[in-house]
């Protein structure tokens, strides 16, 4: 197997719907964001090992903005470190749309000129020797 790590970002961009929206002010919580890394470590692992192995861990997470229903969100990653079997990751979602607070009209949304960090992570994710196809 190479050692050497899949070296590109992998990005996913997705809506958060009203399903999502758990607390007052249709705020979203913050394991929805830890959902969407996972989603971006497989992706990873994929690319990289042809497996989707298993998320071990995360060392640090930051929540840093809110998110609510109706928001735009993009969320990256990318493999740091490549072990005989782990694989170190960073995380980081933004926001790029968000729903205005506009009565009059509910639907109304903007572009967001400077995406908003929401949330960044750091975690390793494990695949085994006999799982690994590359």
């Amino acid at each position: 197997m190479s050692k050497t790590p899949y070296d590109k970002e992998v990005k996913i961009r997705l809506r958060i719907g009203m399903e999502q929206a758990h607390y007052a002010g249709n705020l979203v919580d913050g394991a929805h964001m830890l959902k969407l890394f996972g989603d971006v470590a497989t992706e990873l692992l994929i690319h990289q090992d042809g497996d989707e192995g298993l998320f071990r861990a995360y060392d640090s997470v930051e929540f840093l903005a809110p998110v609510r229903a109706g928001d735009y969100i993009e969320a990256t990653g990318k493999i740091t470190h490549l072990g005989n079997t782990s694989r170190k990751m960073s995380f980081e979602a933004r926001k790029v749309i968000e729903l205005t607070d506009n009565p009059d009209q509910p639907g109304e949304a903007r572009v967001l000129e400077e995406p908003v960090v929401v949330c960044r992570a750091t975690g390793t994710c494990v695949v085994p020797l006999d799982c690994q196809k590359k």
